[in-house]
């Protein structure tokens, strides 16, 4: 085996200890590390939580004096700063490790290459770049957000081959198959929030709750908008036994009682302005979101809620569940009132994959707005 066969293949371990901190680690990135003697792993560890030890940390731990003279491969540039936790860059080399394989360095301003820069200075042999496309994969929502201060939007729908979200307009009507719906629900696992309008909570009456087979899942903090505060407040999604908390936004003009009767059941309502057309505004929603620091917003629909944030152009990536079935003409579209002059202005994915889901197909990219489109 060559050397690079060799780093990819324990980084490939590294990747899947970074995994299982996938919705976990928010605003920090998922990280995993393993720490390899004579090419055998004698040690792994993966960041778990914000505010605990790093992957690093666990798997020095683990190897304890065995690490000496080991290699360690881990899936982001170990820091060099000290937050919430000691440098795990001081840590490595404290350890006795003599080379540090690093999948992607980290954008991160406090540390941006220092960690590489310092564990160099100590005499240690570093490499880069060891599959740094599959390591930047697993933490779009922190690349995004340590850069920007923005969480990463994915817009998220079930469809017909026609476009459609459902059989019959205000109706409620499962379009995909039971693989699309593992996924859905792997995809809530992993996101800090899930958002939908009024309707979906009126027509659906859904639980927006994560329901794995495995029973592992993690709720999202679920958000809904809701212009006048018309929802039902003995809706599903008000009435859950739940980690996670239910927030209401609502226009600044919604009945008052009916904010107390949400209020009455624990549920945060917060008042933004109203756009041009009627709606409460998308902008000042999205800021919100941003100023309660999460890094990750899975948007559900319905249409309307999709059409707001493509017009708003706030949409990173959108992932599409479709069913190999024609759901004919009186159904709920997915971009209701999305108006696009030509093909050379419209929305487009790029950078997409396909993946067969039973008889589905799963269709996933980056969000790419063209000049004047999404009008």
């Amino acid at each position: 085996m060559s050397s690079s066969a060799r780093d990819s293949f324990f980084m490939r371990i590294a990747l899947a200890e970074a995994k299982k901190g996938l919705g976990r680690t928010s605003p920090n990135p998922c990280v995993g590390a393993v720490i390899v003697k004579n090419n055998v792993v004698i040690s792994t560890g993966y960041h778990k939580k914000a505010g605990t030890p790093h992957a690093e940390v666990h798997a020095l731990r683990e190897a304890g004096d065995n690490a000496h003279g080991a290699a360690m491969y881990v899936t982001l540039e170990p820091c060099c700063h000290i937050g919430k936790t000691p440098p795990c860059s001081h840590a490595v080399v404290k350890s006795g490790i003599k080379r540090v394989v690093i999948g992607m360095l980290d954008p991160n301003p406090l540390v941006d290459g220092g960690g590489r820069k310092y564990l160099e200075s100590q005499g240690i042999d570093v490499a880069t770049g060891c599959l740094e496309e599959e390591c930047r994969s697993i933490n779009e929502p922190f690349l995004k957000y340590i850069v920007s201060k923005k969480p990463l939007v994915i817009l998220k729908a079930g469809i017909s081959l026609d476009g459609q979200l459902s059989y019959q307009h205000g109706k409620s009507g499962w379009i995909t198959g039971p693989e699309s719906f593992e996924k859905a629900h792997d995809l809530r696992n992993r996101f800090d929030a899930i958002l939908v309008g009024r309707r979906t909570v009126d027509i659906d009456n859904p639980s927006l709750t994560t329901r794995l087979r495995s029973g592992k899942g993690r709720d999202p903090l679920r958000i809904i908008l809701d212009t006048h505060l018309r929802s039902n407040v003995n809706s599903r999604v008000y009435n859950l036994e739940s980690s996670a908390s239910t927030l209401v936004f609502c226009g600044e003009d919604a009945d008052s009682n009916n904010a107390k009767r949400f209020k009455a059941k624990g549920i945060e309502v917060i008042e933004v302005p109203i756009d041009s057309t009627g709606r409460i505004d998308i902008g000042a929603i999205f800021d919100h979101i941003t100023e309660r620091g999460l890094t990750s917003i899975l948007v559900e629909g319905g249409g309307g809620v999709h059409t707001s944030f493509l017009q708003a152009r706030l949409a990173d990536k959108a992932v599409l569940f479709i069913a190999p079935l024609f759901a004919g003409s009186v159904g709920s579209p997915l971009t209701p009132g999305l108006s696009i002059d030509d093909k050379n202005s419209a929305v487009r994915l790029k950078n997409v994959t396909y993946t067969q889901l039973g008889d589905d197909m799963m269709v996933e990219g980056d969000v790419h707005y063209q000049k004047n489109n999404g009008r």
